[in-house]
């Protein structure tokens, strides 16, 4: 009887790991597909109500907590405030939503939570039921929404959680991240500029609370509002490529100056959605190049570290000379990472421009080696 009861239970316990890696999968490939291949959007619709979301949400208090053997899927945060801004037809900040929800599974405040948007305890007791706050949201959004956020984040959170509560979400299909239009619209080369630095570019005064959804939905409509909205959502669908091409003219142009010189580079490659720094080099797009005359692929395990997330390496090939190879690598807060490959026909200036860097780079190991090493 026992080894029958054990048997069910650790039945059970397989077909739930199982169906949370199912669940985490979908999310995952939902989330690369919707990013990948975003709506197409043509311009402002004059029948769609543009609303300005922000989300609070708590996290677990340790990747570890036993809170999440009762999940399906790791739940990334759960949701304790909704704060929105709808835009008039002149895309100014109108009508307004503030919502406290009571969590179900992280009941308890994350420390570094609680710091940043003042809710303690006893205001997560007197928050209403996820479902109920749903309710009455997409009453007071209405039919045909397009959401406006800063950032992805907000994204992914409200699609965790409505799936967790298996509520229905076809409402909440067409998102419009204002990072990327800011940054096209105001020459930038980085698509996750904090919303205090677009207030500060635009000279808005902080007049609501920081870390509050309301607060920062309102701040984000205010930005909104200084943007050119047509244009704007009417770029939209090459905004990450628009960015892409500029980090590069960017990245290109400071390579030259550091090599003194004003070749430009023979390829270009950007990956996303990478999940470690290793898997960075792991990539073969990255980390390995086809030769332009007899499409050998080279790669190297020697990257030399400059600093600030950027390396560089030089390939071989036996027939048509040297090739200096180029990464910038960049992470979020979430562990995510990027990447940028540029790559240069290597002349004898770049081959020695190259090994001056190795050899720098070899005396700051030696040297950290020296400080880590204990006094005897």
């Amino acid at each position: 009887m026992q080894s029958e009861t054990a048997g069910y239970l650790i039945s059970n316990l397989l077909h739930l790991h199982a169906m949370q890696y199912i669940i985490y999968g979908f999310l995952h490939f939902h989330y690369l597909t919707t990013a990948m291949y975003p709506p197409l959007f043509e311009g402002i619709d004059r029948y769609m109500n543009y609303i300005v979301l922000d989300l609070e949400w708590n996290q677990a208090m340790s990747a570890k907590s036993s809170v999440f053997n009762k999940l399906p899927f790791r739940l990334r945060g759960e949701i304790i405030q909704i704060g929105a801004v709808k835009l008039d037809e002149n895309m100014q900040p109108g009508d307004e939503f503030k919502i406290d929800i009571k969590p179900v599974f992280f009941k308890r405040m994350h420390h570094r939570v609680k710091k940043l948007t003042g809710f303690d305890k006893e205001r997560l007791q007197g928050g209403i039921s996820f479902e109920e706050g749903m309710a009455l949201f997409q009453n007071w959004c209405g039919d045909d929404t397009v959401f406006l956020t800063w950032g992805y984040d907000d994204r992914g959170i409200m699609e965790q959680n409505i799936m967790l509560h298996d509520l229905d979400w076809d409402w909440i299909a067409d998102w419009i991240n204002l990072q990327l239009i800011y940054s096209v619209q105001t020459n930038g080369d980085n698509n996750q500029k904090a919303l205090s630095a677009a207030m500060e570019f635009f000279e808005i005064e902080q007049t609501r609370i920081a870390h509050d959804a309301l607060g920062d939905a309102y701040n984000t409509a205010l930005v909104a509002s200084r943007l050119d909205m047509e244009n704007g959502i009417l770029q939209y669908n090459d905004a990450q490529r628009i960015i892409a091409d500029r980090r590069m003219q960017i990245a290109q142009a400071s390579e030259n100056r550091q090599r003194g010189s004003g070749d430009s580079p023979i390829e270009r490659f950007e990956a996303f959605e990478l999940n470690s720094r290793a898997e960075c080099f792991e990539n073969e797009h990255l980390s390995g190049f086809a030769c332009p005359n007899c499409m050998k692929m080279l790669r190297s395990n020697r990257w030399v570290c400059q600093g600030d997330k950027r390396y560089m390496a030089l390939v071989s090939c036996g027939k048509h000379g040297q090739y200096l190879i180029r990464l910038k690598l960049r992470n979020d807060e979430f562990g995510r990472w990027s990447a940028s490959k540029l790559v240069y026909k290597a002349d004898e200036e770049t081959v020695a421009f190259f090994n001056a860097k190795a050899v720098q780079a070899r005396r700051r190991r030696k040297k950290a080696a020296r400080i880590r090493k204990p006094s005897v």
